[in-house]
């Protein structure tokens, strides 16, 4: 109970920090990428922190649906190309039982710049990282994931190309990782997007799925972006549907400390003004 009960007290504390810098935070041009399983071949930029915050994503398995609530990853430009990532989860099954799910800590940079980087020809990057042991039973040892990604712009869409390898929390097996993502821009600040990915293990196909969503950007001068989507499980272990929705969101990490010291220097100066 007491771990539950820690677990709530951190979803509430998440919650609220990442309203507040939604509020109050002037966001710069970086950008991340929800709602999906792989990634696209872009980095935050120096010091610029980027959230990507699923606040809400129902699953349904065998009959019984459980709740991730919420699903974070935070991004943190270290230098020029090059990122950290850090993520974790927070699921509620049918039982009512919280589990700390799909923690890690990884590093992304960019190989080649392309299209996303507003140069000509394909984006490449590679991600590498560490998967943490869950609290979920048999997913207590550690992981690895290592993946190359190829992002390029065909006509009106842009493609997402994401394949490696990876070695599993639960009994260490090495697995092939891919997937395909597809956006689609149908309205201004509204891009119609789609994904298929999978795993597959040497003795066993571990899964493949399919997500249909939508993400849309309703400010174009503020990197403040909403998503949703559907995702159907079409093979191997895992939900049989998910419904997710998400924000993602991003800001200077030198804006909020030079904020917070103008803050404190002004709040010093009201406090002189009224002893005087």
């Amino acid at each position: 109970m007491r771990v539950a009960r820690r677990i709530a007290v951190l979803i509430r504390t998440v919650a609220l920090a990442c309203v507040l810098l939604v509020g109050f935070i002037a966001p710069t041009s970086s950008w991340a990428y929800r709602p999906f399983i792989a990634t696209d071949a872009a980095v935050a930029d120096p010091k610029e922190v980027e959230i990507e915050l699923g606040y809400f994503t129902l699953e349904r398995q065998n009959n019984e649906n459980a709740f991730v609530i919420p699903r974070v990853v935070v991004n943190y430009g270290l230098f020029q190309n090059w990122e950290a990532v850090a993520e974790f989860a927070v699921l509620r099954d049918s039982n009512a039982e919280l589990n700390l799910i799909d923690p890690a800590l990884s590093l992304k940079g960019i190989l080649k710049e392309g299209v996303l980087q507003d140069k000509e020809g394909v984006s490449i990057a590679v991600e590498a990282g560490l998967l943490l042991p869950s609290t979920e039973q048999g997913e207590s040892h550690f992981g690895f994931e290592g993946v190359g990604i190829a992002s390029a712009k065909l006509g009106p869409f842009m493609f997402h190309v994401n394949g490696g390898l990876g070695i599993q929390r639960s009994n260490g097996d090495v697995v092939g990782i891919w997937g395909v993502i597809g956006e689609l821009p149908i309205a201004k600040g509204l891009r119609l997007v789609g994904e298929v990915d999978g795993e597959k293990a040497q003795r066993q196909q571990l899964g493949e799925s399919g997500l249909l969503g939508f993400i849309w950007q309703p400010w174009s001068s503020k990197n403040v972006a909403f998503d949703a989507g559907v995702r159907r499980r079409f093979s191997g272990s895992g939900p049989d549907w998910q419904f997710t929705f998400g924000v993602t969101f991003g800001f200077s990490a030198a804006s909020v400390v030079q904020r917070l010291l103008s803050s404190k220097e002004l709040h010093g100066t009201s406090n002189e003004n009224g002893v005087h």
